[in-house]
């Protein structure tokens, strides 16, 4: 017979699998709702605000239950972390102008003041904080301030100082100086590589060789990252101007 909280494991719940081990499902799985990541299980949540704890909110695999959890532990960490799911406006999920060492290329929030998407807002305590602001090394801990971004519980309460991870780098665009949208980690590489044969040499003519040849070699990487801007594919991400905590 299953333990009787065997269905809030995240392996129950189709959440354990994390981008880093298996970069081709970035951002990983998300949750279907708002819940407390303790461990390996996510447990249900008795408020949506936690006071004394910073909320951010989270557009990559920062939404993934199994790569916070990957984080936390690589940090010895073993706090819980409350994730609660939101109506964000004012942003979209763009593509960061970088190659992550993990072997996939990541995502990052842009302006667009028009998109309301649901995404998860992380409430971190000060050791969390610390510990995920170390682990976004290509990042900027920026503040989304009200009214121009709006982040709504599932209550219906509005957040007037939350946060997100903004690429400095910045983000790849349409072709037309517009900021793309992530399309997904196997239909994003696929379409870089089509369209640029230095990329292919660096990186091979698949996503799986992309992934591979990223994951074991970081001057590889930083080559890619700098052949992004050669190519001129990249553009601001329109959040440059928020304050930069």
């Amino acid at each position: 017979m299953d333990a009787p909280d065997a269905h809030r494991s995240l392996r129950a719940l189709g959440l354990a699998d994390a981008p880093r081990d298996h970069p081709l499902s970035y951002p990983g799985a998300w949750p279907a709702g708002s819940g407390l990541l303790l461990g390996d299980e996510l447990l249900p949540l008795d408020r949506l605000t936690h006071p004394g704890r910073t909320p951010v909110v989270a557009v990559g695999s920062n939404a993934s239950p199994a790569q916070l959890r990957h984080k936390m532990d690589e940090f010895g960490v073993t706090s819980a972390v409350p994730m609660v799911k939101a109506r964000v406006t004012g942003l979209d999920i763009g593509v960061s102008a970088h190659v992550s060492r993990l072997g996939y290329v990541s995502a990052s929030p842009v302006a667009a003041p028009a998109v309301t998407r649901e995404l998860f807002v992380i409430w971190l305590d000060p050791e969390q904080l610390a510990l995920i602001d170390a682990t976004e090394p290509n990042y900027d801990r920026v503040l989304l301030p009200a009214p121009g971004f709006r982040v709504e519980l599932e209550n219906g309460e509005t957040l007037l100082d939350a946060f997100a991870y903004v690429n400095h780098h910045g983000v790849l665009h349409d072709g037309d100086g517009v900021p793309r949208r992530h399309p997904g980690q196997r239909a994003l590489i696929t379409e870089l590589l089509a369209r640029s044969r230095a990329l292919r040499q660096l990186f091979g003519t698949t996503p799986e060789e992309f992934c591979t040849r990223a994951r074991a070699d970081a001057r590889r990487c930083e080559q890619g990252t700098r052949l992004f801007a050669d190519e001129k594919w990249v553009t601001a991400s329109g959040l440059e101007h928020l304050h930069v905590r």
